[in-house]
């Protein structure tokens, strides 16, 4: 349970906030840091200011950011920017990036420009974009960051015609390790297989130690399509309510 909790995570980073206020602390006592300190980790205000590392440290550090900047800046979506045809206001993802990092100073431009990448496809980055379509974008690319960078080196390896599912394949003497690979026949224009890659997903899903989508949620999102290209696929994450309402941090989208 600690382990899943991250309970060591937060005592070290409570310790290290103790001896570097220690003066200030003396004032009021230990006792009384250590609970307003897990306090504010349990409303999720303890990442404020703080710096990336920490900010990106668990999951519930990613899903506290989230909640924070939807509202700290949802009204973005109704002042300030520039004004649109379809009466709500756009930001760059430059601009998007300033709002980040008024929470977190060093929050990582990458992050942001992936994030709008997933809502711009091919225009140009300094296209304009709605909050909520950042928003929803951003919290798939921040939440599980270190999923959609397994799920792009299967998709590039779907397409280079391997499968990155090993099959053990018996022998006389041993066991051996060899990949099936299907013929390369389609173009990136194309994507790839949407069950295929399904089945790589799911066996990503079961191994990975780092956050992924609900596999059920996945698989019933990807049901109806034949083949889907990367961003296909990250944009079909976003836009997912189930998706959103699992990591349940951000208003549903409407």
């Amino acid at each position: 349970f600690a382990a899943q909790r991250h309970v060591l995570t937060y005592m070290e980073d409570a310790v290290s906030q103790l001896l570097e206020n220690r003066e200030d602390i003396s004032q009021y006592g230990i006792a009384r840091f250590f609970t307003e300190y897990f306090n504010s980790v349990r409303q999720g205000t303890h990442i404020l200011f703080r710096e990336f590392s920490f900010v990106q440290a668990t999951p519930h550090n990613r899903a506290s950011f989230l909640r924070t900047f939807w509202r700290c800046f949802r009204t973005v979506g109704k002042n300030g920017g520039k004004y649109s045809s379809i009466n709500c206001y756009l930001l760059t993802a430059q601009e998007y990036h300033c709002l980040l990092q008024l929470l977190c100073p060093d929050f990582p431009m990458e992050l942001t420009q992936k994030a709008a990448r997933i809502v711009l496809m091919d225009d140009a980055m300094d296209c304009l974009m709605s909050f909520s379509d950042f928003l929803f974008a951003f919290q798939i690319q921040f939440y599980y960051s270190e999923f959609l960078e397994s799920v792009a080196a299967i998709y590039q390896d779907l397409l280079a015609g391997k499968n990155p599912n090993t099959v053990i394949v018996p022998t006389s003497s041993s066991g051996q390790h060899r990949q099936r690979q299907p013929p390369n026949d389609c173009s990136p224009l194309d994507g790839v297989e949407a069950s295929l890659f399904y089945q790589c997903l799911e066996s990503l899903c079961d191994r990975s130690k780092y956050s992924c989508p609900p596999s059920a949620l996945v698989k019933e999102m990807l049901s109806s399509a034949q083949r889907l290209t990367f961003y296909g696929f990250l944009m079909a994450l976003a836009k997912d309510q189930g998706i959103n309402r699992a990591l349940g941090k951000t208003p549903v989208r409407g």
